[in-house]
């Protein structure tokens, strides 16, 4: 992780690289070469910091919380949170729903993250939906779903336990390593 600064002390820009002797050669080894707003920004730069991190995880964390914290002038990725992923269980409603959500955030949902792989949080979903059916059907979905015999939505099924109870269970996510995410029966084998 590094981020450059100005001759005013303010950060301009925050950025990560596996290799920093690599990317600061990118940036000074042929400055022609660059595109003009990456041009401006090294002429800025005054000064460069930087902090050793362990993962690819920790590094994304910490440049969104830096682009959070100083808003730097030449990063425009993340500044409005559209880009890192969060899995979101919404909290006021009979049925919570299980999401991958990006962008601002509802009031009354719960959010984990930010996470660095939106797939790897839809695979995470997909498994645990294998043994707890959480709704993640849409709210014009679940409605159908709830009027028609079909009961398409594993939520509304007749074995599934009633609104209160799973709001309790969505709202210990989290509160214990042992608890389950949300505590509903398993589904029928598929034959």
């Amino acid at each position: 992780m590094y981020r450059f600064r100005d001759e005013r002390g303010r950060v301009v820009y925050v950025g990560k690289a596996k290799s920093l002797r690599q990317r600061l050669n990118q940036y000074f080894a042929d400055y022609t070469a660059l595109h003009p707003r990456t041009q401006l920004m090294v002429t800025t730069a005054a000064s460069v910091e930087w902090t050793v991190v362990n993962t690819e995880v920790e590094a994304l964390q910490l440049e969104y919380s830096w682009i959070k914290e100083f808003d730097p002038r030449f990063n425009v990725k993340y500044r409005d949170d559209k880009s890192y992923p969060y899995l979101a269980v919404t909290m006021g409603e009979d049925y919570p729903r299980v999401m991958v959500m990006r962008g601002a955030k509802r009031k009354g949902t719960r959010y984990f993250g930010p996470y660095s792989h939106a797939w790897a949080i839809r695979e995470t979903v997909d498994t645990l939906l294998r043994v707890f059916p959480v709704r993640t059907c849409s709210t014009g979905v679940f409605k159908r779903a709830g009027r028609s015999a079909a009961r398409a939505c594993s939520a509304t099924s007749a074995s599934a336990p009633p609104p209160a109870s799973r709001r309790s269970a969505a709202r210990s996510t989290g509160s214990s390593p042992r608890t389950s995410a949300i505590s509903c029966p398993a589904r029928p084998a598929a034959s």
